[in-house]
């Protein structure tokens, strides 16, 4: 990490603990202009160290996922704004399944006011959003339970998956290759993923627009098999056309952030 200051060494450590920096905070730390530290996290994010979030910016890694805590606060108004317009493309008296994901546990969140649904699921926490609600019957698949963050994964999930057939499937992936390709870091949680995008009729993909940014070691799919794609903002035209030539029906909710300002 050469011709990086010695703050900004400081900044990517606070980083690596806590998987997400804000400027406020940073600049009460260091006792420095807000402009100071959108400086330095711009130059961060530059060199790939960091990704540029509202109001400050997260770990960038390509081999390592960020803490399942720190991602629940990463780009949480969009992902709120992504579940809910999810939810709204799941029909009354239809069966699902939901994944792993922060974004698709606002999914889960959005759901609640549905009648009729059920939902099977691989997620303890779109499990205890939903259990409650007399209307929705939630069905828990099998399997070893992820310590990081609730996610039931292995061989025998795999197979659980299998035996059903449902009307949507919403899924989530780590990073968006330039290609459409859909990545993740976990090549167990992958295997799931697969099994529900095979086991579904439709599929729709929700992520945030950050997942643009990133990259993640293991392939879970291509757009073409995604049916709809529900994000905050897709960031360029090209990546618009290659949506449009996979014939992928895409919904933006807006809120897209962008690059640290320096004013």
């Amino acid at each position: 990490m050469d011709e990086i200051s010695s703050r900004q060494r400081q900044i990517l450590g606070i980083a690596r603990e806590a998987g997400r920096v804000s400027v406020e905070e940073l600049a009460l730390r260091f006792d420095v202009t807000p402009q100071t530290i959108r400086k330095d996290l711009n130059e961060l994010c530059d060199r790939r160290f960091l990704a540029r979030v509202h109001g400050g910016a997260v770990l960038a890694s390509s081999v390592e996922n960020v803490g399942y805590e720190a991602r629940r606060f990463v780009a949480q108004d969009e992902k709120q704004r992504i579940g809910r317009a999810a939810a709204q493309l799941v029909a009354n008296h239809s069966s699902l399944f939901i994944n792993i994901g922060t974004t698709t546990e606002e999914v889960a969140k959005a759901l609640t006011d549905h009648d009729g649904l059920l939902v099977i699921t691989n997620n303890l926490h779109v499990a205890a959003e939903l259990y409650r609600h007399p209307r929705i019957e939630v069905i828990l698949a099998g399997g070893t339970v992820r310590r990081s963050d609730g996610g039931i994964i292995g061989a025998a999930t795999v197979e659980f998956i299998r035996q059903f057939k449902v009307d949507t499937a919403v899924i989530g992936a780590s990073a968006i290759d330039a290609d459409g390709t859909l990545l993740d870091f976990d090549y167990r949680e992958v295997r799931v993923s697969r099994a529900i995008i095979e086991s579904a009729r439709r599929v729709i993909l929700v992520a945030d627009r950050l997942k643009f940014e990133r990259s993640a070691p293991v392939r879970i799919a291509h757009l073409e098999e995604i049916d709809v794609f529900v994000t905050d903002h897709i960031p360029s035209e090209d990546l618009k056309a290659m949506f449009e030539a996979n014939r992928v029906e895409v919904v933006e909710v807006g809120g897209h952030p962008g690059r640290v300002s320096e004013d």
